[in-house]
């Protein structure tokens, strides 16, 4: 079938930009963080507490799309996508009412939460993939570069758009931070459930005009044309190479975007460039930027993959990431540094979602994308935990040693721009599998 009236196929791309912009909401967490950790903040949670309901909610994401990418090959991207609307809106809403605590916060905010992200994340990919196959680098940054760009406009709504809604609002007699995520989580629930509307597979069959599916060959170069089952695919030592670029790779970027406000704002005091108060204007406008060049990197990169290929893309990418975060301490220093080092590191972190996707479908073939991809994104749950939580520790422990020294954040950039360096590494021995494993 070639030819068949079919739905436009951009009007998926449209749909997948809108639930993926509240998906994104998990990288704002950021905005919460400094509030919810102050000792007169009215919650007084430890940085690592912060950090433990961001890595909650990453690991809780990745696991569930294992489930999401089987459910939806079942039931139909649909009802998956939608289901996860919901169960993301009711974990914001309940977080807003019950979360004055850290336990609250990590059931709500982190596991509930998650999950609904897990649930709706895989399907944009996967119905992308299929009705782009010509383009999948391309459709894969297209499809979650809202949410990258999402991040950018939770942050800013709750900073400072109109006031910031961490200032101006409490819903139902809520606290600034609880109020937010009431607000957020009835908006998540609205707009997922709309863009899942469009969330359907094309005809089976379908070829867009004029592209022919390339044929299985024995090349350096994958192509998808070898369609593997889950199974077959975590018997090939493809899998855990990628795997392992994603831990190395992500780790960066998920280290940088829980602590940027707090490294930001300790950074630039201790340099003497500017007060607490400016200083955290200043370290929200880099986590800002951060947030645009990851939904602009996701669709750079793709496009960029479609064609110098997969595998040089991703070795550049883990090499220019491990460089950048070696540099990172010292650019933070200085107002231009650290938004141009946000920038960098948001770039180069947003091209994990384009292409690994993308090298999943490649490698292991369009066919069964989403739930394989779902078992090379718990490479993401895993750099979820040890990104955040190596940064956590280290502010912690110079916590008790004397309060704000900056050079606690040296020790988590070194090992962060190390693992990007070592995944560039494995980038360079990655080779399509020739055939099905037995």
């Amino acid at each position: 079938m070639t030819e068949e009236r079919v739905m436009n196929r951009w009007i998926v791309v449209v749909g997948a930009i809108l639930i993926q912009l509240c998906l994104g909401a998990i990288y704002a967490w950021s905005v919460f963080t400094r509030q919810i950790t102050i000792p007169d903040g009215g919650y007084g949670f430890s940085a690592k507490e912060a950090a433990w309901v961001f890595s909650a909610g990453l690991a809780t994401f990745a696991v569930v799309m294992v489930l999401a990418g089987r459910l939806q090959a079942k039931l139909g991207p649909r009802p998956i996508a939608m289901a996860g609307g919901i169960v993301l809106g009711l974990g914001y809403i309940l977080g807003g009412f019950l979360g004055s605590s850290f336990p609250a916060q990590l059931i709500c905010i982190g596991i509930i939460g998650g999950a609904g992200i897990g649930l709706a994340y895989v399907v944009p990919i996967a119905v992308g993939v299929k009705w782009f196959p010509d383009k999948k680098g391309m459709i894969s940054g297209l499809a979650v570069a809202g949410f990258g760009f999402g991040a950018t406009l939770w942050v800013k709504l709750a900073g400072s758009w109109f006031g910031g809604l961490l200032n101006i609002t409490n819903v139902f007699g809520l606290p600034g931070v609880q109020s937010v995520f009431v607000i957020y989580g009835i908006v998540f629930l609205l707009l997922v459930l709309l863009g899942s509307i469009v969330m359907v597979n094309p005809p089976s069959g379908y070829k867009p005009r004029g592209w022919e599916p390339p044929e299985a060959n024995t090349s350096s170069k994958a192509t998808g044309a070898v369609d593997l089952t889950s199974g077959e695919m975590l018997r090939t030592p493809q899998f855990y190479f990628i795997w392992l670029m994603f831990i190395g790779s992500a780790l960066a970027g998920l280290m940088v975007i829980y602590c940027i406000r707090l490294f930001g704002i300790d950074a630039l005091q201790a340099n003497q460039v500017a007060d607490g108060a400016k200083a955290g204007v200043i370290a929200g406008t880099a986590m800002a930027w951060y947030a645009i060049l990851n939904g602009l990197g996701r669709i750079v990169w793709g496009t960029v993959s479609d064609k110098i290929g997969r595998k040089l893309a991703l070795f550049l990418m883990c090499l220019f990431q491990g460089i950048i975060m070696l540099l990172f301490f010292k650019m933070g220093g200085s107002k231009a540094g650290l938004i141009v080092g946000a920038c960098i590191i948001g770039f180069n972190f947003g091209g994990n979602f384009a292409l690994f996707p993308a090298a999943t479908a490649d490698f292991f073939g369009n066919k069964n994308v989403g739930t394989n991809y779902g078992w090379v994104f718990l490479a993401y749950g895993v750099a979820g935990i040890a990104g955040p939580q190596i940064a956590g520790y280290f502010k912690d422990a110079a916590r008790a040693t004397g309060g704000a020294d900056v050079s606690a954040w040296l020790t988590p950039f070194m090992v962060a721009g190390i693992c990007c360096l070592v995944a560039a590494v494995i980038g360079l021995f990655l080779k399509p599998p020739k055939s099905k494993v037995a």
